[in-house]
Formats: structure tokens, sequence, C-alpha cells
């Protein structure tokens, strides 16, 4: 189907000739009404001249894993020997690191091989391919067994700095120079002292002192498979929290901060650690600090024995000191939790989740006891109290594994879906397939999802991905998916459906691979299956459907003007879009979060058939902004104004000074020009005219009761007196 072009665009900041040229396409109408089209996505990495060429090396320990595949036969005891995660774990971060405009690739790989950045040639030839620079830039890390990646501005310098996390080894990281290169910087900055098994991490400023702290998820030493089977606590890894104390230098403060002492899990933890494979740091109760979360995995112990996954919530003080709410914020459901995805999914203006799971197919030919819906991969809804309601998966009735989720509009339509990918290589003697790419469209913004059986035309099921970001690659204004896979399952080795009947639409997808067959005697025969090395997969979006989007990048102004105190990145900034005469919806900047990955930090929001949209930033420390009459195509890079509309102010006066102050501050560091200067104060006085004088009716954001803060209770244990200011 010919694509729907749409209107030029109209950048807030200056962007090359090129980009716009690429970005904007032809000037022709726009139709009044959403084209009834379907979206697609297509592998444009399976394209000759798309530039992409990565093959996953194994891990070490892979050695382990053939060894044992060599014997005759296998007792339980062998599988748990055995390692988990042998072909590698690749995470996948979008970032646009040498600053020309368009979205790079990163993505990590195993010892001996460097890991890859590509970097997209968009600007540059004016078509999507591209190029890998990573051994150039000086992020090869080839010596590493590369697992998770997250990134953020940790100096405030303007561009991305990279965190490459290692498997039982040091994690690396990169300060950008800001010339296309990268310094490793790892010894220095204090984030390279650990030896634990590093799964995920995210970024984020715990104490809104304007720098960008990290946390990060560890599980254990996947070398063997004791802590899955038979070890609730002891052989797993604790996470861990890094405070940013600057000059590039980072603290650990994980005792202190409170995020070692696990209240929730049965018996409750206070110095050991679950099994945690992605966290995040998210302001989901809108106080203007970031929370943190955590997905850990039950695994194959009995909850009898030990009550030990949950999505673990951790509420922020304020100072960067957390205490363990789990219980009474609702998310203490049994499982095996992999990733985390957060919006706002039924538009009342309160932050959701999507998180990974299991699934509903996995156990049965395992020949383990389950109840339907207990592992489903599934989304929590946030109340007005600041907890979270489970409403069980809907019409889907069953869901599949799931590593890594992505909450993105894929098809513009002005809410929030959910894409989530992911298979699972060492079930005992199968690799789970049930997952053929699970594409959730949101129905009417009523966090109802079904499943777009259509959308994805890759066969995911024949790929054990692992890592997977979100983010618009081609320039379109429609998100795009990629994902990396530790091994793929050749056309030629047959697949068996689990036979599960839950009337769901993922029942007859569903599949799975038997590497070793049940034998006599509780012994497994492997198969001695060869299985090639995992590849890179770009999901196109078709982006032709003829709904509208916008696209935002937040830009903290500390250092930049005198009263700028949000990091240069804007992460932990809430965005809220309303479409005209639309529901609006609210989603978090974020540095990290779904398993092992980060999307990209610009994000794209549907119109839908709508021409315009007004759009909100509610920033770290409680600064509230706003933009109306955005309009259909544009790119917006949104300033923080250090001057809240809301905000008790003296006079209207006091106001536009501080507005008019902060603006001729950015327009004079030449990051906004004359025209936008003026657009972004008539927005900032008629947002401050509302908030004073609000309309009975009409109001473009009409604001939703928020989630109220929820604080630790009397029988909470308190954290230490000891916080991250203690390291300023």
């Amino acid at each position: 189907m010919k694509r729907t072009q749409r209107r030029s665009c109209r950048p807030v900041v200056p962007t090359p000739l090129i980009l716009l040229l690429v970005l904007a396409g032809s000037a022709v109408s726009v139709p009044a009404e959403s084209s009834e089209s379907a979206i697609t996505f297509h592998d444009f990495a399976a394209r000759e001249d798309s530039g992409i060429d990565y093959r996953r090396t194994p891990s070490e320990i892979y050695s382990i894993q053939q060894h044992l595949e060599r014997l005759p036969a296998l007792k339980m005891g062998h599988i748990i020997a055995s390692p988990e995660k042998p072909r590698g774990a690749p995470g996948v971060a979008l970032l646009d690191y040498d600053r020309d405009g368009d979205v790079d690739i990163y993505v990590t790989n195993g010892p001996g091989t460097a890991n890859s950045l590509y970097a997209n040639q968009l600007v540059e030839r004016g078509e999507l391919g591209f190029r890998d620079v990573a051994t150039e830039a000086g992020v090869a890390a080839a010596s590493q067994d590369s697992t998770g990646v997250c990134f953020g501005d940790i100096d405030n310098d303007g561009d991305p700095d990279l965190l490459v996390l290692g498997r039982m080894e040091p994690n690396r990281l990169f300060e950008n120079r800001g010339n296309g290169t990268f310094e490793e910087i790892t010894v220095q900055s204090g984030l390279g002292e650990s030896h634990y098994g590093h799964s995920s991490c995210s970024f984020g400023d715990i104490d809104n002192d304007g720098r960008l702290d990290v946390a990060i998820a560890n599980s254990f030493d996947w070398a063997h498979r004791a802590a899955i089977f038979t070890v609730p606590y002891a052989q797993s890894h604790p996470n861990q929290l890094f405070h940013n104390v600057g000059g590039n230098r980072f603290v650990e403060i994980s005792a202190e901060a409170g995020i070692r002492r696990i209240r929730s899990v049965h018996p409750p933890i206070d110095k050991g650690a679950t099994m945690t494979w992605a966290v995040a740091l998210v302001d989901y109760d809108q106080d203007g600090d970031v929370d943190l979360f955590h997905a850990d995995d039950q695994a194959a112990v009995p909850p009898d024995q030990a009550d030990r996954a949950h999505v673990q919530v951790f509420v922020n003080d304020g100072t960067g000191r957390f205490t363990d709410i789990t219980p009474r914020a609702g998310t203490n459901s049994f499982g095996a939790w992999m990733g985390l995805a957060f919006a706002d999914f039924n538009c009342d203006d309160r932050l959701d989740f999507f998180a990974t799971n299991f699934g509903d197919y996995g156990f049965a030919p395992i020949g383990m006891p389950f109840k339907q819906g207990q592992w489903s991969s599934r989304w929590l809804l946030g109340r007005p109290d600041g907890t979270f309601d489970d409403p069980g998966v809907g019409k889907l009735h069953a869901t599949p594994f799931g590593w890594a989720p992505m909450a993105v509009d894929y098809d513009n339509d002005a809410d929030p879906d959910v894409i989530y990918l992911g298979a699972l290589g060492t079930a005992i003697f199968i690799i789970l397939g049930d997952n053929p790419g699970a594409v959730l469209e949101n129905q009417g913004c009523e966090a109802e999802f079904v499943y777009d059986s259509e959308a994805m035309t890759t066969v995911h099921n024949r790929r054990v991905v692992e890592g997977a970001a979100a983010g618009d690659l081609d320039g379109d204004g429609f998100p795009d998916v990629v994902s990396a896979s530790s091994f793929d399952i050749p056309k030629d080795v047959p697949q068996r459906p689990f036979g599960l009947k839950y009337d769901s639409p993922f029942d007859r997808a569903a599949v799975y691979t038997a590497f070793m067959e049940p034998a006599p005697g509780g012994t497994f025969v492997p198969k001695n299956l060869d299985f090639p090395d995992g590849r890179l997969v770009i999901d196109l979006n078709s982006g032709d459907n003829g709904n509208g989007w916008i696209a935002v990048r937040t830009l903290g102004t500390v250092g930049l003007t005198s009263k700028g105190r949000v990091n240069r990145d804007g992460i932990g900034a809430l965005i809220r879009f309303q479409p005209k005469d639309g529901p609006a919806t609210l989603r978090p900047v974020m540095g990290g979060a779904n398993y092992a990955s980060q999307d990209a930090l610009e994000m794209t929001f549907g119109l839908g058939a709508a021409e315009e949209g007004t759009l909100e930033v509610r920033w770290p420390g409680g600064v509230h902004n706003r933009l109306y009459g955005v309009h259909r195509g544009e790119r917006i890079r949104f300033p923080e104004i250090p001057c809240a509309f809301d905000a008790s102010w003296k006079d209207e006066k006091a106001y536009r000074t501080c507005v008019d102050t902060a603006l001729a501050e950015l327009q004079k560091a030449e990051l906004l020009s004359k025209t936008d200067r003026r657009r972004f104060f008539d927005s900032a006085l008629l947002a401050y005219k509302e908030a004073q004088h609000p309309p009975e009716s009409g109001n473009p954001i009409r604001r939703a009761k928020v989630a109220e803060p929820l604080r630790p209770a009397a029988t909470d244990t308190p954290v230490d007196a000891k916080g991250p200011s203690g390291h300023r």
C-alpha cells in the first residue's frame, strides 16, 4: 500500500538540513480519518544492503553444555550442573551516540568478539542503513562476555555515555567524547568492581541533584543452575545502587539506601538476594522522585520452600533512600518475572506497567504442576492510592513467555500498546517457542488488549530472543523494534505444539523444540541438534495506516540555565500527551527497564486522525511545563523551564520573569530559536492562567487524581539513617 505522507516537521531545535528532508517527506494533505490498513513489521536486517552482520558468540560456559550433550544420557543432577544462558544474553540499546539526529544501535556480544555499534546512515545517505563502528568508536569490549546495556548522560555534557554489563566480570563504562568516539573510564568510575551475574541496568537521578545514578540487576552465576532448582537465596547475587558523586565517579550505596532489605519475600531478606532479571528507576507515584522496581524469578524452587519472586517496589523518600512496600503496592504476585515496561494503559493519568513472565504454556511438557494464569505475562494498573490492580489478561485468556517488553503506540492510534519478545533456551529439556512476537493492541485506551497476529512477519518463535528495544529508526514517526537472539532454530528442526487449549489466540502459535528426550529412570537423552548463533533483527514498522504522530525528546537544563535542576537527558520525567478531542496518555522517560536493554529516549505519541495536541512534561523535582498546539509530524525537543505553571507564585509578573529568564538563557545557548522561545513563553503563560482560573470545561489537560505517594507504614522496617547525601 502506498504510504500516506505527513506534513513537514517543525523541530524546536535546529536539525541538519538533510535530516529535515528525510523526515519531512512530501507536503501533502493528511486524511481526515484514519486508514483501516493494518500495521506490519518486516525484518530490515535481512536485506543484503542493511549493513547488519551480527552473530552472537557463545559464552565460555557453552563448553560445559557441549560436554554434557555428548553423554549418552543425563540425569537431573546433570541438568542442575548445566549452564544457564550458555549461548549468552545479548542486550540492545537504541541511542543517538553521534548526535546527528538519527537512532543508532548498540548490541552486546560474547567473549572474543567485538560488540557492535551500528551507526545509522539515515542522515548521511538519505535512507536507512547501518555501519558497524564499534571498534573505531572504542566500545568493542571484545574481551568481555557482555550482557545487558544502558545509557545516559552521566556528566551532563550533551551526549550519551554507555554502561555495558558483564557475566561474572566487571561492568564497563564508556564516556562519550562528543566526537563519535568513547573513552573507557571503568576503573576511575567505581562501576567495575563487582563480579556478579549482571543482567540489566537503569539510570535515574535518585536524589534530584542533577546527576544520573544507576541501579544494576543481578541474578546468579550462570555456569550452573543450582540457584534455579535447589538453592533459594544463597547463590543469588544482590542488586546494586550506585550514586553519582560527580567527576564521572560512582559510589555504591546499596545497603544504606535500603534496597538490600527485602521484606516482602518469605523468608524476608536482610543481607541475601533474590534472582533479578530487570530493574527500573521510575517515578510511578508522580511525587517528583524516581522509585525502584525489580523483576524477580521464582524459577524452579517450590513456593512452599521459598516465596522469592515478586515485582518488588521500593518507594523513594526523596533523598535516595528506599523502603520495600511490595505487599501494600499489590505487586507481590507469584511468578517468574523477567522484564518491565511502563505507560498509562487506561488513560487515567496514573502510571501502569507490563511485566513479562514464564507464560502459561512452558510447564506442560516438563510435567511441573501449574495453574492457568499463575505464570501469565500481564499488565498491572495504577490506583489512586499508589497501589496496583491486577485485572488478569482478559480475553487473551493465556499469554506466552517473554524477556523484553516495550510499551509503544505501534499503530499511532493514541493509546500505548505492548510488544514483547523472548524465548527460553534451556528449560530442562526443551526450548520454549511459545512467543511468535506478541503484539498486544490496546483497545480504546481501556487496557483491554488483543493479539495482533498479523503484525509481526518475522518468525520469532524460532529465535531465542533475549534483549529487545524500541525506537523510530527510519524517522517515519512509527516505532520500530530491534531484538537480539542468543541462538536460532533452523527450519529443518521440528517444533511441537504444546497442545493446550486455553481459548487463547496464542494456542495455535505456541510450540517448543525438544533438544533432549525423556527416557526411563528419570534420565534425558540428548539429540545433539545443531543451532546457529543468534542474530539481530530489525522489525521495521510499515507506518502506513495514515495515523498522525508527534515525537518528543526531553532536555534537562542543569548547567544550562541558572535555575535548571534536571539531568541533561530528562531521564525520570513523565510525558503526558493529549491529542485534540482525544484521551491523554502518560509515559516515563527511562534509562533502562526492559530486560538487558534500553529504548530510544525520543518517544513517539500517536495522534490518530487528530491534527494537533498538547504536551506536558512533569520533571524530576516536581516542576510541570506545558506546550500547546503541537502539530502532526512535529519533532519536539522539550527543554526544562524551571518555573512550574501550577506552583504558588507571588503574582503573574514573578512567573513571567522566571520563564522569560530561563528561555533567554536557552536561546543564548543556541538551544532555542527566537520563534521557539516565543512559542514556549506563550504556552507557559496560557498554562499559568488556566492553572489560576481553570475553565469548567474545555481544558486541554483535565488532570485526573494521580497516585498518592505510598509511604512506608509504621510496621515497615526503616532504612539506615545514612543515605546518598553522605557521599556528595
